[in-house]
């Protein structure tokens, strides 16, 4: 769902052809605007009461609206399997609604409705792992939750009805379980209203079969599906197809969209179509290729991604794609807690950009520039949600959305996209979280496969923790290649007192350029690389794939003076041991290293006119002491202890 994806979406076709300033205000005004929103729809009393002795595995779904009428009047019939053996069974539903009878066949249950809860008793006692199934007739008004749930409106003059349900708003409407626990392995839904009217919904389409002045249409759904996934939309729609070749199959793409926007809509899908090859290339199959994708269009402002049918506001090409990854990262795999919505959220925010990036990379800078600009304007927060019940703090557009995409930018800055993609692709295709659910936790099992990398840390950090590092890079040009580099962090919350990251350094003169990575993995550690020529300005993380705020550079002279001066570091000495000639007068040097028993392990002659930087690998060595000696062979200048 999107709470925030006009962001992504602006930063793509506004930056563009707008100043900066003006995609920032815009972005401010979006963000204020939502945020009154959600203050003004959220509720506290936000957690499921459905008992977990059953196991749903199939919902039909058959409702009576007018689009006119913020009314609804429905059957629900759930086929279930006991999981512990009981005498009843409990669903979500809110007092507003009023149950009128549940039957189990012609059979008339017991049943108490208070509050929040729908309990349905048995007259004897099911046991672990029957099947069987009650139907719930009901009718009422539904309450105003979440995001609007259950939102009766009108567009040109016309009735409008639609459902956004996420995260909380189902119950609001239908009996139903209202968590992150148990999807419908399908659904059927049938929905009665007016004959003037179309009504979309999840799925295929199946009949549309007229009755007097109503007509009822059947949509067909053969997936698992969450609970808050299911959706219906009921209006004058005007209906266009299309369609798209993936690998062997040519996939139905279905529009409902209000007929005063058909031209717009029609101009438009040819671009979700194109997004549908790239995700569908580089993420996996699309996950419900059996049936279709389609778009509906409602009033909320932005989209809802309810499974192949998204709800979308207006076709714009950013917002679209954001809304159709979804299908791959929310629907076929959805996050098991409103805590990890990142799964859901960060993703489709990321691969959102991801397809912007390869159609408009003059943006790209911009895009990552924007995105961590919004991230690093406040110095807290935590990807992992701190509190479900509060709906603005699960959709926050700066963490959930935009820093939940940056954490996949910094992976795949860390892995490489190689191994990125492959271990998304497992995690995508794993056959216990595949049309099912996941946490943040699988996500990790699965990146750590792939690489080999223990990534606990990078969680703790970036995941758990709060704020962002600032750095100050120290470096000393030595000689005309070689750079000494102190890399110098200071974190803008106490949660976290050191980020360890890759960071790449672009060091620059009139001419030149190289960039190089340093793995800093502790406050103030000195790095010595070889860029190949004097430079006089050095850029930190010039493709912004780190979230970072205020970093700073500054270049300290070699201020080491006088004739033959030798440095050696660092000691200890772990990979590298660098040797360091400065205004050395003799014409020739020898460098010799000898291990502990006075065997010579390395020799090296050179020429020395002024200055000279020499690198030794002790990769290869033992731990253990070494001695290195510099002169000529009659006439040793330097002697010194080595540690490794």
């Amino acid at each position: 769902m999107i709470r925030i994806i006009l962001i992504c979406l602006l930063i793509f076709s506004k930056v563009i052809a707008q100043p900066a300033g003006n995609y920032l205000d815009k972005v401010n005004e979006i963000v204020l605007m939502e945020q009154l929103s959600h203050e003004r729809l959220s509720n506290t009393d936000n957690i499921t009461a459905a008992s977990n002795n059953f196991d749903v595995k199939y919902y039909r779904c058959e409702w009576k609206v007018d689009p006119a009428v913020r009314f609804i009047a429905g059957k629900v019939t759930v086929y279930f399997i006991m999981t512990s053996s009981a005498n009843s069974i409990s669903f979500d539903m809110m007092p507003s609604l009023m149950t009128d009878s549940v039957k189990q066949g012609n059979a008339q249950l017991n049943y108490q409705h208070i509050n929040n809860v729908l309990q349905i008793n048995f007259t004897n006692t099911f046991s672990a792992g029957r099947l069987d199934s009650v139907s719930i007739f009901y009718q009422g008004i539904p309450a105003a939750t979440g995001f609007g749930s259950f939102i009766q409106s009108a567009h040109a003059g016309t009735p409008v009805l639609w459902t956004l349900s996420e995260p909380y708003g189902s119950r609001d409407w239908w009996p139903c379980k209202n968590g992150l626990e148990d999807k419908a392995d399908s659904i059927d839904i049938y929905i009665m209203h007016p004959s003037q009217y179309k009504a979309a919904s999840n799925g295929l389409l199946q009949s549309e079969i007229q009755s007097g002045l109503n007509k009822t249409t059947h949509w067909k759904h053969r997936y698992p599906i969450a609970t808050y996934l299911i959706c219906f939309a009921v209006t004058n729609y005007s209906v266009f197809n299309n369609s798209v070749q993936l690998g062997n199959v040519n996939l139905p793409m279905q529009t409902f969209c209000y007929p005063e926007s058909l031209t717009l809509f029609q101009n438009n899908t040819p671009q979700v179509l194109n997004a549908l090859r790239f995700f569908n290339n580089t993420f996996g199959e699309y996950p419900f290729i059996k049936e279709k994708y389609g778009h509906v269009q409602f009033g909320w402002g932005g989209g809802m991604e309810h499974q192949t049918a998204t709800f979308i506001t207006a076709p714009n090409e950013s917002l679209m794609a954001h809304e159709l990854a979804h299908q791959w990262f929310g629907d076929k795999v959805t996050c098991a807690s409103w805590q990890d919505i990142w799964l859901n959220e960060g993703f489709a925010t990321h691969l959102a950009s991801m397809y912007m990036e390869q159609n408009y990379p003059a943006a790209i800078i911009n895009n990552r520039k924007a995105e961590i600009a919004n991230i690093t304007s406040v110095p807290d927060g935590s990807v992992w949600v701190d509190d479900t019940t509060n709906v603005s703090r699960i959709f926050n557009g700066r963490l959930s959305y935009l820093k939940g995409s940056h954490l996949l930018y910094m992976l795949r800055w860390i892995l490489g996209d190689t191994i990125f993609l492959e271990s998304i692709r497992q995690y995508h295709n794993d056959a216990k979280l595949s049309y099912g659910f996941a946490n943040t936790d699988d996500l990790k099992k699965h990146l750590e496969k792939a690489s080999g990398k223990d990534l606990t840390y990078f969680f703790k950090q970036w995941f758990y923790g709060q704020g962002y590092p600032s750095y100050n890079v120290q470096w000393t040009q030595l000689g005309t290649d070689y750079v000494k580099i102190k890399m110098h962090q200071s974190a803008s919350h106490a949660s976290v007192k050191f980020f360890e990251l890759p960071v790449a350094l672009k060091f620059k003169n009139a001419t030149q350029e190289k960039t190089i990575v340093v793995d800093n993995k502790i406050n103030d550690e000195i790095f010595y690389k070889n860029i190949g020529f004097i430079a006089d300005t050095v850029l930190v993380d010039p493709e912004y794939w780190l979230i970072t705020k205020s970093n700073t550079t500054q270049k300290i002279t070699d201020n080491t003076g006088g004739q033959n001066i030798i440095q050696i570091f660092p000691n200890p000495v772990r990979q590298q041991l660098f040797v360091y000639l400065k205004n050395y007068t003799a014409q020739l040097a020898n460098i010799y290293l000898y291990n502990s028993t006075g065997q010579l392990v390395y020799k090296k002659l050179l020429p020395v006119s002024s200055s000279a930087f020499i690198e030794i690998s002790f990769t290869h060595l033992p731990k253990g002491t070494y001695i290195i000696k510099i002169g000529s062979e009659t006439d040793i200048k330097f002697i010194r202890k080595i540690v490794k």
